[in-house]
């Protein structure tokens, strides 16, 4: 399968915020080590899956925008990614071993990206 014909698809990474505050918590010694293992392992990790990866981008703060007007919010994507492979399936599958999963309740959301076309 060509890079043309592969589709695209967006990669939320999720941690609930309790579980990051709880993180905050932890004694700075173990965090760092706990950590720099992860580091390591995400870095092997994004090595082995280079080809599909397109970018990712690390989440920061999210502003709500309703018709209401617009407030400061929070969610639990702390990263995103853009990514290409054969099949929807394909693309989870490739995440069913990623290191993000060792962090206590996190998750990885694999969604289509489909052209919008004209409005």
């Amino acid at each position: 399968m060509t890079d043309a014909t592969k589709e695209k698809f967006l990669v939320l990474y999720l941690i609930p915020s309790s579980v990051m505050a709880d993180w905050a918590k932890t004694d700075p010694t173990i965090r760092q080590a706990e950590e720099q293992k992860m580091q390591a392992a995400w870095g092997k990790w994004m090595g082995e899956h280079a080809k599909m990866i397109i970018s990712s981008e690390a989440g920061g703060k999210t502003k709500r925008v309703t018709a209401s007007g617009i407030s400061d919010t929070k969610n639990d994507i702390i990263l995103c990614s853009f990514i290409e492979a054969e099949s929807h399936e394909a693309a989870a599958k490739a995440f069913e071993d990623h290191p993000h999963l060792q962090i206590p309740q996190s998750s990885i959301e694999v969604m289509c990206v489909r052209p919008m076309g004209p409005m």
